[in-house]
Formats: C-alpha cells, sequence, structure tokens
C-alpha cells in the first residue's frame, strides 16, 4: 500500500476518531455537571405564567393568578383545579379548566428504562410542580373582556378521548362566548378549534394565539449531533435555538405562512402547528422571571380579527405532545400538509441518506421482526451495492502485496533520494496497472453510511430499547456486558474510573474483526505508519465501547463481510495470506522476472 494512500486513510480514520472520540471520552472523564433543581423561598412564585410573544407583552398579564407559594407534588397539583381526564391507547392525562391548559401527559408506550416495569415517561406537568411544562391557547382581546391564562372554563364532558371530543366555554362580561372543541386522535395529535361568538352588540377584536412553555432547563445530553431546545419550521427552514443561547439572545422571531414551531428533547416533541394557510408571527422567548428559574417559551399569534356584533370567527390549530415516531411525523405532514415534519427529528448533515436508511431498517424489521437481524440484512445490503467498488479496491490491494517485496528493493535503494523512489515506485505502479490510491474509495465512500446509520440509532425513537441480537435488549445503548463483569455473569457496580475499560463483548468482536482484516492488507513500509495502524483496532475498540449497540453491531458484520470478500479474492490471485507464499505464475511480472534471472 503505498505512501498516499495510507495518508489518505490515515486522515479519514483520524477524523473519525476527533469526530466522534473526544465526545466520548469526555463524557466519561469530565461529565458534565448536574442541572441544580432550584428551590423557590416563600415570596417566589413557582407558577409564574410568561407572557405570549411580543405584540401582546402589554395585554397578558406575566403573572397569572394561580401563584403559589412552594414546590409541590405533581399528585397535589393534579388535585387542585378541575380536569378534563385524557385517555386514549398512547396517552395518560388531564387538561386543567383553569386556564384552559393541557398540562398533564403520560405515554404509555414508553418507560424510564428498558425494565418494562419502570416508570412510564411523563411529557408534561402542571405549574406549582417542580418544572412545568405546557401547552395552552387563547385569545388577547383589544378594547374587550378576553379569557386570561387563569380564567376558569367549563367543559361539557368529563373526559376527552379519540371518539369524544371536548368543548370549553367562557363567557365574558360583555357576552362574549369563547370556545375550545379539544380533539385527539389515537396516537399523539390534538386538534383545536378556538371559536367566539360576539353576543356583545359591538364589534370586537380578538388575537389568537397558542403557546407551549417549561420551566428550567431540563437535562440533555449536550451532544454536538443532536439538537435539544427549541425547534421550529418558518418559511419551510429549519429552525434550532440551544437553551443558552436563548438564554443569552432573549428572543427570536420570525413571521410565517405554514411551519410549525416548539421545544423537542431528544426523542420526545411538544409543537404548536398553526393554521398553514394563515400568516403568524412566531416566537423564541425567554419571559422574565421574579426568580432564579429559566423559562422557555415557543409561542404564535395570528393577525388581530374583528368579529362585527353577533358574528363567529373560528379558527383551527393543532398541538402535537408525544413521541417523535418517523413514519407518525411523515403521515401528519401528509396528512395535514405541516411544512417539514419530519425535521423534528434530527437525522443531520446527511438527511438524504440517513432517513432512507431508517426507513430501510424499518422495512427489514417488519420482515424479521427484530431491529438487530434488519442491520445485519441492511449491512449485506449496502455490501452489495459497493461491491464492484470493493472488488476493484481488494483487487488493487491484493496486487500491492505481491508488490511488497519490489517496493522494499526500491526503498532500500533510493532510500536517501525521495524523488527518485517516488518516479521509481510510480513506474512500478504504472507497469503492474496498479493504483494505490483505488483501496480509499470504498472507505471514503462508507463514511457517510457509517455516520448516517449512527444517527439512525442514536437519535430515532424506533431504535431505543429496540432488543436486538443475543444479549443486546437496547440497539441505542452500549453493549450493557463488560469484560469486568465477566460478560454478565457478575453483579457489580463497576467504579467511574474503571468504566472506560470495562468494554463489551460486541467492541471485542468488532476490535478482532478490525484486527484480522488488516492482517490481509499489505504492512507499511514505513515503521510509525506501521505503529499507527497496529494500535486502530485496540483504540476503536475502547471508542466504540460507548457507542450504541446497533452501530458496533453494523461494523463487526460488514468488517466479517469484508475479511470473507478480501479473502476470496487474494486466494484467486495467489496472494499469501498468513505468512504463506504466493506462486510465482500468479506474481507480478517485474517480480517473477526478477527470479528467473
Amino acid at each position: 500500500m503505498g505512501d498516499d494512500k495510507r495518508n489518505m486513510i490515515l486522515a479519514i480514520v483520524l477524523s473519525l476518531v476527533v469526530l466522534f472520540g473526544w465526545q466520548f471520552l469526555s463524557d466519561k472523564f469530565f461529565p458534565p455537571a448536574p442541572v441544580p433543581v432550584q428551590q423557590q423561598s416563600s415570596s417566589e412564585n413557582t407558577a409564574e405564567e410568561p407572557v405570549v410573544g411580543a405584540t401582546i407583552d402589554s395585554t397578558l398579564p406575566e403573572t397569572a393568578g394561580d401563584a403559589v407559594q412552594s414546590i409541590r407534588s405533581r399528585s397535589e397539583v393534579l388535585t387542585d383545579t378541575q380536569r378534563v381526564t385524557i385517555s386514549t391507547p398512547r396517552l395518560q392525562g388531564s387538561i386543567s379548566l383553569k386556564g384552559a391548559r393541557i398540562d398533564d401527559l403520560t405515554l404509555l408506550d414508553y418507560t424510564e428504562t428498558v425494565d418494562p416495569e419502570s416508570p412510564k415517561i411523563v411529557l408534561l406537568e402542571p405549574s406549582g410542580s417542580a418544572r412545568p411544562y405546557l401547552a395552552q391557547f387563547g385569545w388577547i382581546g383589544e378594547g374587550a373582556t378576553a379569557p386570561g391564562v387563569d380564567a376558569v372554563w367549563t367543559a361539557d364532558k368529563t373526559e376527552l378521548t379519540p371518539a369524544s371530543p371536548v368543548t370549553l366555554s367562557w363567557e365574558s362580561p360583555e357576552g362574549v362566548i369563547f370556545e375550545q372543541e379539544i380533539s385527539l386522535d389515537e396516537d399523539y395529535l390534538f386538534s383545536v378549534e378556538q371559536r367566539v361568538r360576539n353576543n356583545s352588540g359591538q364589534p370586537l377584536t380578538v388575537v389568537p394565539y397558542g403557546r407551549v412553555f417549561r420551566t428550567g432547563k431540563p437535562d440533555i445530553l449536550g451532544f454536538y449531533i443532536l439538537h435539544e431546545g427549541l425547534i421550529g419550521v418558518f418559511n419551510e427552514t429549519l429552525s434550532e435555538v440551544d437553551y443558552d443561547d436563548l438564554l443569552e439572545d432573549g428572543k427570536v422571531e420570525q413571521s410565517t405562512t405554514g411551519g410549525w414551531l416548539g421545544i423537542t428533547d431528544k426523542y420526545w416533541l411538544v409543537a404548536l402547528v398553526p393554521d398553514q394557510t394563515k400568516p403568524v408571527q412566531a416566537t423564541f422567548n425567554t419571559p422574565k422571571s421574579a426568580n432564579a428559574v429559566p423559562r422557555f417559551q415557543a409561542d404564535f399569534v395570528s393577525d388581530s380579527v374583528t368579529i362585527p356584533a353577533g358574528g363567529s370567527h373560528v379558527m383551527a390549530s393543532k398541538l402535537f405532545a408525544g413521541a417523535k415516531k418517523t413514519t407518525l411525523l411523515d403521515r401528519y405532514a401528509k396528512e395535514y400538509g405541516i411544512t417539514n415534519f419530519d425535521l423534528a427529528i434530527d437525522f443531520g448533515w446527511f438527511y438524504f441518506l440517513t432517513k432512507p436508511i431508517f426507513y430501510a431498517i424499518h422495512w427489514l424489521n417488519e420482515i424479521l421482526g427484530n431491529f438487530g437481524l434488519a442491520i445485519l440484512a441492511l449491512t449485506v445490503g449496502i455490501k452489495a451495492l459497493f461491491f464492484p467498488l470493493a472488488n476493484k479496491s481488494y483487487k488493487s490491494m491484493s496486487k500491492m502485496k505481491l508488490l511488497q517485496p519490489k517496493m522494499v528493493e526500491l526503498k532500500e535503494r533510493y532510500g536517501d533520494d525521495r524523488q527518485k523512489l517516488q518516479m521509481e515506485m510510480m513506474s512500478l505502479y504504472k507497469n503492474e496497472k496498479v493504483n494505490p490510491l483505488s483501496g480509499c474509495w470504498p472507505i471514503m465512500i462508507q463514511i457517510p453510511v457509517f455516520f448516517s446509520l449512527y444517527k439512525v440509532l442514536f437519535v430515532t425513537i424506533e431504535m431505543r430499547h429496540a432488543p436486538g441480537l443475543l444479549w443486546i435488549n437496547d440497539l441505542s445503548a452500549p453493549d450493557p456486558f463488560g469484560i469486568l463483569t465477566l460478560f454478565g455473569l457478575v453483579e457489580w457496580q463497576i467504579p467511574a474510573l474503571l468504566a472506560v475499560v470495562n468494554i463489551g463483548a460486541w467492541p471485542l468482536i468488532m476490535g478482532f474483526t478490525m484486527w484480522f482484516q488488516q492482517k490481509l492488507n499489505p504492512a507499511p513500509a514505513d515503521p510509525i505508519q506501521a505503529k499507527v495502524f497496529a494500535i486502530m483496532p485496540i483504540f476503536f475498540t475502547f471508542i466504540l465501547a460507548s457507542f450504541p449497540a446497533g452501530l458496533v453491531i453494523y461494523w463487526a458484520w460488514n468488517n466479517s463481510l469484508s475479511i470473507l470478500q478480501q479473502y476470496v479474492i487474494m486466494k484467486r490471485m495467489g496472494v499469501a495470506i498468513g505468512g504463506g507464499k504466493a506462486e510465482d505464475k500468479d506474481k507480478p511480472k517485474e517480480i517473477a522476472n526478477a527470479k528467473d534471472n
């Protein structure tokens, strides 16, 4: 293998190390400080409500009437107000009639850990609890009374189900009737129809709005390839704002027609979807707070509407609150015309490749019934796609291995004259019709594939807690059984300082296949390069020990298929394997001629 080729491969490998390695090593040795939970004194208000949008600061009060004196348990807060129960196959929770807030939501299909008996994921929390997280729709009245953020509504039913929508009503002192008809499908999409009937005898101007806000910065991974924070699509363009950036900048505003906005976690999303045909003013902001706890809000306000006496107005919006299932977001986007709704999932730079890879795995899983088997099948498909290029590469590498004795001879002869050595080597490559760089192309082409598969395993909810092969019960998490626990035979709480060496079985398998594949390749003549390549399998074994198990399985299986393909090609070409000797008839003509002379 030529120096140019090896330098290129080294550059590629070192780039991958920098890209992935530092983040995982820094997490091991320099974990981020835990986010402290702010405690409020009696003078601090945990239920303080942020305002909606820049255009209505003067209209909507900053502090709601339901101020509390201290943080209380979730169960205590939920019993404070009258509520409409939410009951669907996917969701359990309630809507507070005080403020018409959707502020109590539990995802029934997902648990906190891989243990099915662990607690369910709680998505939304009411005001007064430790970290309120809620959604709300309403109006601001111009020159007339509109329901405030703490107005008490009445409901026509006590339970919201997919088959039974609920209508919330509130009447102003002037006789204006405000209604919200809330319906919910069997997954995670709320439909909210806001209606106003002006019975006041005078024209009425109102501004409809919707908002999502959470109190306190949540615990996030802080991984640079994953966005967690404020997110939206405005005028068909994705906008992502980190929590810290919003605290620093204070506000991000955008006028848009179509799109959506909200707050995203790694797997969960709470997003407002205004009427896709009407212009709105969308805002990410951090409303002022009487205490030190930061607040983050995504909201939209529509254009003001003047309703004549005896007239009415209707505005339809939607709220997504649940798991970011790719197929579900795509269905909603198609069914309701929601622009780029799938961008709520951070598919990354290689979106055009990452999403098709996800759908390929999803389709194979439906056939095979296991995501681990689906990854193996996908790997075979990718190998088949790149087979002609890989074949050409391995043939070139086999020729390079046959040429190695001649290359060593040239190095010994012209070692002090680098220019002459390069000329002679290029002449040798030309005579033997060998391209020293051809072996790089399969590596370079598969880097986007590798990165895209990594993103699929890392960000998609479908891979979370998905069983893989043998002992792997979560493809999105590292191999759970390491050396220090005798691969699960011994129960032992590994100290933090030893965690980095507690390597799982699949990373070890991957490292072995990487080492074995290197043995099939021509050895570097440069001793420094030889040492670097020798430690790569060890280094990557440690790095990949922290990667999702599904990715390690892919790499190990890909290496195994490459070994098989390369072995067959080398056998056919008579290349020495494992120290054996190649037959003269299969050697390059220069080497064979040299021996005959």
